[in-house]
């Protein structure tokens, strides 16, 4: 047996940790599932023999998705931010995120069909909000706060047009 990391993300799902798992390992770079954990015995919200945890990486973080039944709802109060390089990979991660029974929200997050909220932050919009230059910087974040998915074309725009 591995030793486990020393810290790991825990999520809670209602019966479908591995489908989540699965999920991001095939949208997401260094991302994988792992070993898979049966009950040994009967629990509140399964029985002996399912599935009760899954190991996983997100993006090089290591996770743990536990099958708990649906007491338990994510909110927005926990999110993964994930950092993009351009528009292509900003949508790429929005897209898929969106279109295999998530929603989009606001300033560039979204929701998985789990209820786990992400981030999709290229790193352009980063560097425009924390332009030395304070009216540049609320120009960028002006343009940032119509938005559903960033749209980096936009942000820099924003961050050159003075008459805004």
């Amino acid at each position: 047996m591995a030793t486990p990391a020393k810290n790991t993300i825990c999520l809670w799902f209602n019966n479908d940790a591995e489908e989540a798992a699965r999920f991001y390992a095939e949208t997401f770079p260094n991302s994988s599932v792992g070993t898979l954990y049966y009950a040994p015995g009967d629990y509140p919200s399964g029985q002996k023999g399912n599935l009760l945890t899954v190991e996983f990486t997100v993006l090089g973080i290591p996770c743990i998705g536990l099958n708990g039944g649906p007491i338990f709802k994510h909110s927005e109060a926990f999110s993964f931010q994930v950092a993009t390089n351009d528009q292509a990979e900003t949508d790429r991660y929005w897209n898929a995120i969106v279109s295999n029974g998530g929603q989009e929200s606001e300033c560039g997050w979204c929701k998985d069909k789990w209820g786990i909220s992400w981030q999709i932050t290229p790193v352009a919009l980063i560097e425009a909000i924390s332009d030395p230059d304070p009216a540049v910087a609320k120009r960028a974040f002006d343009a940032m706060m119509q938005m559903a998915k960033i749209d980096i074309a936009k942000i820099e725009a924003a961050r050159k047009d003075s008459n805004q």
